[in-house]
């Protein structure tokens, strides 16, 4: 992968024995031992993502909450200190260039947006000519900065005993706050997209290394890993949470993903807003999910059937290592199916039953 972009981590990875593809331009691991080890030790203990292909944006100035406004499909004037905010960026048809997390940091007029690796530079495109109507310091952090992502039932536990300066339990979910990794000034966000409980460190490149160490040390014992893009995937499919390139798109609205929560349409205007006004009474598509029996997995773009009529297509799917069976998300006309509904998939030319249920598929207790 010569052409790939690589995180600070790429080196530990190669030592470590992962298996490394391209995602989005960077040199990735997929996983390190299998998928299904690397799910089940996030589902049970916890384990680590390096997760600095994500894009990193960060705007500073009187003026920043301003331009975020007037950017996100949700409001970010009411964004209080220390929390965050899913959210989405869209085009003037109202369609989704990207889902954000946007943060309203602990200290006057700074605020960090966080996107998905595949979009960074179509949406560096997107706001720089925006911004020079604005009194805004703005700055990609992406290179300069190393993200991980400690996720499981026992991840705060950890965290809390090598984070100095504040406490990671003491964070809501979707709260952020600064902290101390030894002398050096670290962020850290309880906030994730795997269904468990956990954080996210973004620290300077140059102690990145020795942060994933201390953490796998301390991982370990508890019948921690590392996990890769592989397992990433089957959690956030299990905890029924969207994918670019899958359930959310430049062809689609937030409204035809069933992500209506975050739009805020009253008394304000951002790309697409005017268009989305009428997309929330008349979405063009319905993401259900979908439980499977057997083995075959369906896969994205399988057609999905009511009887042998197709209304819809898979938008992500797989084998569940949590419930032991085949399950997916799918992208079908609205209003023809409910949960409970028996419908079909076409695998390779063979109708597989298939039972409509309620997203997430997993929730943690």
């Amino acid at each position: 992968m010569p052409d790939s972009l690589t995180t600070p981590l790429h080196a530990w990875h190669e030592q470590n024995g992962a298996k490394l593809v391209d995602f989005a331009g960077w040199s990735m691991p997929i996983q390190y031992t299998s998928i299904v080890t690397e799910h089940q030790a996030t589902r049970n203990a916890a384990t680590l993502f390096d997760v600095s292909h994500m894009g990193r944006f960060q705007f500073d100035g009187p003026a920043a909450v301003n331009l975020l406004d007037s950017l996100l499909t949700r409001r970010v004037s009411s964004l209080q200190p220390g929390n965050v905010r899913y959210s989405m960026i869209t085009n003037d048809d109202g369609k989704v260039l990207d889902d954000v997390l946007v943060s309203r940091y602990p200290i006057d007029n700074s605020y960090g947006l966080v996107v998905n690796a595949s979009n960074r530079e179509k949406l560096l495109e997107w706001i720089s000519p925006r911004i020079g109507n604005y009194d805004v310091q703005f700055e990609d952090e992406t290179t300069k900065t190393a993200m991980i992502a400690v996720q499981g039932p026992r991840a705060i536990e950890v965290v809390d005993g090598l984070v100095t300066g504040m406490k990671p339990s003491d964070l809501a979910y979707y709260e952020v706050a600064f902290g101390k990794w030894e002398d050096t000034d670290i962020t850290v966000s309880r906030t994730g997209y795997t269904g468990e409980d956990g954080v996210e460190l973004t620290v300077p490149a140059n102690i990145s290394v020795n942060v994933w160490e201390t953490l796998m040390e301390t991982i370990t014992p508890l019948g921690g890993c590392a996990a890769g893009l592989g397992a990433r995937d089957t959690l956030r499919l299990e905890a029924g949470m969207p994918l670019y390139g899958h359930e959310l798109s430049e062809e689609l609205t937030p409204f035809d993903a069933g992500l209506g929560f975050a739009v805020q349409l009253k008394d304000r205007e951002f790309p697409g807003s005017e268009l989305l006004k009428k997309a929330k009474e008349q979405p063009s598509q319905e993401r259900v999910g979908l439980k499977l029996d057997g083995k075959r997995v369906p896969r994205e773009h399988y057609p999905v059937c009511l009887g042998e009529k197709k209304i819809g297509e898979v938008s992500s799917g797989t084998f569940s290592p949590t419930f032991n069976h085949p399950i997916a998300m799918a992208m079908l006309s609205p209003g023809v199916a409910k949960v409970g509904d028996e419908l079909n998939v076409d695998i390779r030319g063979k109708l597989i039953p298939a039972k409509v249920v309620e997203l997430p598929f997993y929730k943690r207790t």
